[in-house]
């Protein structure tokens, strides 16, 4: 493993098993965009790279030639004549491999889907490329690179056509969890306590381009202010290019995912058709494709529900964090995020977040309540009054609905101090339970877990936890 990588040792195991094979590998690594990949690939890799080429944003088909041949002048040490067409580039990049006397050849092409320009017949080159002659050479390990995950999965792993089954090894980059964010900041030497490091990470996400931009010498909050809320700060301006970089008609990504957002629990596809009068079918299908399979939104099924009711969720937390409170901020604060800690819509909003943060560590909150093994499925409830039962309505954001005969019905609270259940409180969790036994039907077992940052105050009330999960257990690996 590489010592200047943090985390991404499932990920160097998968790079270190292809290189040792005696076959061709095609390597397909995506993820969303600013997570890593090209740092850990050429990071990984490092000198042992025989050959490397991205493409670039809004470049035309001669450009994109034009790049490569410089690269592969660089790398060959030769003069290539500048090709006309991808199917003359790949010869000269097989000429170019012929000549290494190497047993091992290792090419990385990164950004792919920019290279693939309208009517450039890059794709169908590359198809050619390796389908008669690079996978059957058995010295050649090719990684392709993507942001634009939905292309790639289309394009190379879900392939009807020529690349039907090639790729050898995929990929999926995930941005850092809780315990390689803190590895990260601390590598930076970034001296944040552990509800610091989870405010961060409800604001960017674990996502290491942003991280790296965390000044040392600052606090939090002024490095949230710097980043977000000055005039020159990167995050103010990161959003319209990170969906432009992604997609071709980014706009209606966008008018989606702001839909979306509205609704923190989320919203049906026939929600999203009727707000923003679109057909169900066709366009909207894919955008919802497209946005879950880059990692800005999920879809879900509500307990008992089938699949018809699939719930569209946003779970970015920059998008989140900038919706919220920079794209229509007007009081153009540079120190909006200092003076407004403790205001009630930033406690609303981390309360939020904190849910979304806890969604994307449910493996160590099984951990934590011993249920490591157990098949789960993870999904949220809700029930409207109901006048014959004599019922209230109520809402459960996260439910643990185990094979084990258990369901933990979890609570997520996010404080500076231990959280006091208080008698009113308590009876609430004790009601909502029994709506939720008598609504479902549920012949289960039923436990209550909270989720706190600090703990759970002990107090004539605080046994109706049956399960407890803290900060600091969603700082282990998963």
């Amino acid at each position: 493993m590489q010592k200047d990588i943090i985390g991404r040792e499932k990920e160097q195991q998968i790079f270190q098993d292809c290189i040792n094979t005696n076959k061709s590998e095609l390597i397909a690594v995506y993820g969303r965009r600013r997570v890593g990949k090209t740092f850990l690939i050429k990071n990984y890799f490092d000198s042992k790279l025989d050959f490397y080429f991205t493409g670039s944003l809004n470049k035309s088909k001669d450009e994109m030639l034009m790049l490569f041949n410089e690269q592969l002048r660089q790398y060959s040490k030769n003069i290539y004549e500048v090709p006309k067409t991808w199917h003359e580039a790949f010869n000269q990049l097989k000429d170019y491999i012929l000549s290494l006397n190497k047993e091992t050849v290792i090419l990385f092409i990164d950004e792919i889907s920019w290279i693939d320009t309208p009517k450039s017949g890059y794709l169908s080159e590359f198809e050619y490329f390796w389908n008669s002659w690079a996978s059957s050479y058995g010295k050649i390990k090719l990684i392709v690179c993507a942001s634009a995950t939905s292309w790639i999965i289309n394009n190379f792993l879900a392939d009807k056509g020529g690349l039907h089954n090639r790729v050898t090894k995929a990929i999926e980059l995930s941005p850092f969890n809780l315990r390689e964010t803190e590895m990260f900041l601390k590598s930076k030497n970034v001296k944040f306590n552990r509800f610091d490091i989870a405010l961060c990470y409800m604001t960017m996400g674990g996502v290491p381009y942003y991280l790296d931009m965390i000044d040392p010498r600052l606090g939090l909050p002024q490095n949230i202010d710097n980043l977000f809320f000055a005039q020159n700060g990167f995050m103010k301006w990161e959003f319209e290019f990170l969906f432009r970089s992604l997609f071709k008609n980014y706009d209606f990504q966008i008018d989606v995912i702001e839909c979306i957002a509205k609704k923190s629990k989320g919203m049906t596809r026939q929600e999203i058709s009727n707000e923003l009068k679109l057909s169900k079918g066709g366009n909207l299908t894919l955008i919802l494709r497209e946005l879950e399979c880059c990692g800005f939104i999920r879809k879900y099924v509500s307990f008992g529900k089938k699949e018809r009711d699939m719930i569209y969720q946003v779970i970015d937390f920059y998008t989140l964090f900038y919706l919220k409170f920079c794209k229509n901020c007007r009081e153009n604060d540079p120190q909006f995020f200092s003076k407004n800690i403790g205001s009630p819509d930033i406690n609303a909003w981390a309360g939020y977040s904190f849910e979304i943060l806890c969604l994307h560590h449910i493996s160590q909150i099984k951990r934590k309540i011993g249920i490591g093994g157990v098949v789960t499925n993870v999904c949220s409830w809700k029930a409207l009054p109901d006048k014959e039962l004599g019922l209230q309505g109520t809402q459960i954001d996260l439910i643990i609905d185990r094979r084990d005969n258990t369901i933990n019905l979890c609570e997520m609270k996010f404080s500076k101090t231990k959280y006091a259940v208080t008698k009113k409180y308590y009876e609430t969790l004790n009601e909502r339970e029994e709506i939720f036994r008598q609504k479902t039907k549920t012949s289960k077992s039923l436990r209550t877990t909270l989720i706190t940052s600090l703990g759970v105050k002990q107090n004539m009330y605080s046994s109706v936890v049956q399960n407890e999960v803290v900060l600091d257990d969603l700082f282990v690996n998963d």
